[in-house]
């Protein structure tokens, strides 16, 4: 026996595409799962309030303990929400009538007569006039005595360019810890770019600061030497001095602001000096500091 087809019509490209979509396995998300979850437990719920309570009433003893678990934290939260506030002062205690003088501010004290006169500090500095640290009686400038020029740094020979040099060097420390820079310049060449500059960084300090216990040594004689005349930057009767200096910074004030630096670091100072009109003055100069410093 023959078996008639099911359809006389022949098959088309779009009846299998149709097929194929049908075939394919649907993507079921959570949110439907949800949704599925939500009809089929709204759809088996008791009707009416009492067979609801029945219903509820009707559990097994562990669901009765998770209830009442949970009764008992929501109390305990409410219980800590009102004892923070009453300690808090959100709302009073319960039965607690406030009175008046619970309730007015209490007056501020009036300043003290000495308040207004003490001077104001900073850092445990007091703060000047023209708004700069004071600096500390201590370490005033008058504390540091000026250095003085030996009577053998007088004679025009390479012992007496060295010594001339040391007390150049002193006279360098005594300017910044004093900010007195007459001295220096006045045993330098005027045209002399190491002095000017040197100089010129003090009065910047001193502008709006000052600096104290500022120390250098030398710590080893590197080289004293006559050079010759060229003519142009070096002069006659000139001797080269280099020191190798160990140094410390001390005590730097900006405006209101205090650096502190003890650590001690290496430099190197070469000085040009040169003898005229009978005595040794400073006519070039250079100084190498340690990078690391």
């Amino acid at each position: 026996m023959m078996v008639p087809p099911l359809s006389e019509r022949p098959v088309t490209e779009e009846d299998e595409e149709q097929f194929r979509r049908e075939s394919m396995p649907r993507t079921y998300t959570l949110r439907q799962r949800w949704a599925d979850y939500r009809a089929e437990a709204k759809a088996n719920r008791p009707k009416g309030v009492k067979a609801r309570v029945r219903a509820w009433l009707h559990v097994e003893p562990f669901y009765w303990g998770m209830r009442a678990a949970y009764v008992v934290l929501v109390v305990g939260a409410v219980f800590a929400v009102y004892i923070n506030g009453v300690a808090e002062g959100w709302w009073h205690a319960w039965g607690e009538k406030p009175t008046v003088a619970a309730t007015t501010p209490a007056a501020r004290p009036a300043p003290s007569a000495s308040s207004s006169t003490e001077a104001a500090m900073s850092g445990g500095y007091q703060i000047g006039p023209d708004g700069v640290l004071v600096r500390p009686a201590e370490h005033a400038a008058s504390t540091y005595a000026k250095p003085e020029l030996p009577e053998e740094a007088k004679e025009n020979t390479e012992r007496g360019a060295e010594l001339a040099a040391e007390y150049y060097h002193a006279l360098m420390g005594y300017s910044w810890n004093t900010g007195d820079t007459s001295a220096l310049l006045g045993m330098s060449d005027p045209d002399s770019t190491f002095a000017t500059s040197y100089a010129d960084d003090v009065a910047e300090l001193y502008s709006n600061g000052w600096a104290y216990g500022s120390e250098s040594e030398i710590s080893h004689i590197v080289r004293v030497e006559p050079i010759p005349e060229n003519g142009n930057d070096v002069r006659r009767n000139t001797i080269a001095v280099t020191f190798q200096l160990s140094s410390k910074t001390g005590v730097l004030c900006q405006g209101q602001k205090i650096v502190k630096r003890d650590r001690e670091y290496q430099s190197l100072l070469t000085l040009y000096m040169t003898w005229q009109d009978d005595h040794w003055i400073e006519t070039q100069g250079s100084l190498i500091t340690d990078a690391s410093k």
